[in-house]
């Protein structure tokens, strides 16, 4: 581990389990924290998440790299005190369980500052602490629906539409990370621990603050964010096109054949476009139609207007640009196999061989996590005989 990384010899107890919490232990990892992944003895929940390989799949792989594994039974006496000692000694403690579920173990905040006055101790639930949707199971799925997220894109007939990735697990663990890093900041001031309430809820109402904004202002009919601008289907393929400023539209007009929507006092200006949408739209998408992308995509390039053909994730990882700025590495992992694993912005890139970019399997650190506690080999292997840990 580089010493040169912010969080170099900071110790995180992560015992949560899915994506929110496993995102922002991955992050604090990255940065150079010793990460303990707690999980039972069957492994996270989360490394079922879509297709397995063994004992991983696309999620665990990506949101768990630079972690070490320790697999713990908290039921069983011996297990539980073992996370007891691991939490007394940590820097952060990452938990996502239903609330009441660390206090019966004795692990929540108010249990372990006792012992450790210094901690941060980040908990992320679905809803909240409490309320009346405090004990209610919350996915990524139903928080899309919940939040009003799957309204703000429908399909032709005005079916809201879920977005195909675990955006608020992955937003949620991005807001967590600031919050942890931020207390981490405070404490090396001041001192102080800090414990950090939040939810998915919360993470995907901040992260629509300006749709609902909007919402209040404008009620559900809103304006959109300018015309023309979406996503539109050419002859071979489709273009995300953004000609809203007067200047874009102009160019955009020359580049589809159409200079007579220039002078159009129905499409002159901004206001007039939003205006006149409905009669606007249909001939830009009649035209683009027409065209093939990359002959449309060079030609509004040319123009200055903001554009980009729909790629899928391999046009993506096989882009020219994306290769040029090193933008995704390519590992090879013993369960899942060869890779496309994209860098996190501002921190150095994954590498074949470093420790930061391997995903551990079930348990794969429980033996050296507990002699570093003082447990020798004949001890661990008859908490392993026990059932209160699971090795590798």
């Amino acid at each position: 581990m580089s010493d040169d990384l912010a969080y170099s010899g900071l110790k995180v107890l992560d015992a949560s389990q899915g994506v929110a919490g496993p995102h922002c232990g991955m992050l604090l990892a990255q940065h150079g924290a010793e990460v303990i992944k707690l999980e039972p003895l069957a492994g996270d929940w989360g490394r079922a998440i879509g297709k397995q390989y063994g004992q991983h799949c696309a999620h665990s792989v990506a949101f768990n790299i630079g972690k070490k594994s320790l697999a713990l039974n908290l039921k069983h006496q011996d297990g539980l005190a073992i996370a007891r000692k691991l939490a007394s000694k940590a820097d952060v403690i990452l938990e996502n369980y239903r609330p009441g579920v660390m206090a019966r173990f004795g692990l929540d905040y108010p249990s372990v500052v006792k012992d450790n006055p210094s901690v941060v101790y980040l908990s992320v639930t679905g809803f909240g602490q409490n309320g009346p949707n405090a004990n209610l199971p919350a996915t990524d799925s139903v928080m899309q629906a919940y939040s009003g997220l799957m309204t703000a894109t429908r399909d032709s007939t005005g079916m809201p539409i879920r977005a195909g990735l675990l955006v608020i697990d992955i937003s949620t663990g991005l807001y967590a990370f600031q919050a942890v890093s931020a207390a981490l900041y405070r404490r090396a001031m001041r001192g102080k621990g800090k414990y950090i309430e939040t939810s998915l809820m919360e993470a995907i109402g901040a992260f629509q603050a300006a749709k609902m904004i909007e919402y209040t202002l404008e009620g559900s009919d809103l304006q959109p964010l300018g015309v023309p601008l979406g996503t539109f289907e050419a002859k071979d393929g489709y273009i995300n096109i953004n000609g809203r400023r007067d200047a874009h539209f102009k160019a955009l007009c020359r580049a589809i054949g159409h200079d007579e929507l220039i002078d159009d006092p129905r499409f002159a200006t901004v206001a007039a476009r939003y205006k006149n949408e409905a009669a606007l739209m249909p001939v830009v998408r009649a035209a683009v139609q027409k065209m093939p992308v990359a002959g449309l995509h060079a030609a509004l390039n040319e123009g200055g207007v903001l554009n980009a053909p729909v790629n899928d994730y391999g046009d993506y990882i096989n882009d020219p640009h994306v290769q040029s700025v090193d933008a995704v590495a390519w590992l090879d992992h013993a369960e899942v196999g060869r890779i496309s694993l994209p860098n996190i912005p501002g921190i150095a890139s994954a590498r074949a061989g470093n420790a930061l970019s391997h995903a551990p399997l079930i348990g794969e650190h429980s033996r050296k996590i507990l002699k570093n506690l003082g447990y020798d080999d004949n001890a661990v292997d008859g908490l392993g005989s026990s059932g209160a840990v699971g090795l590798a």
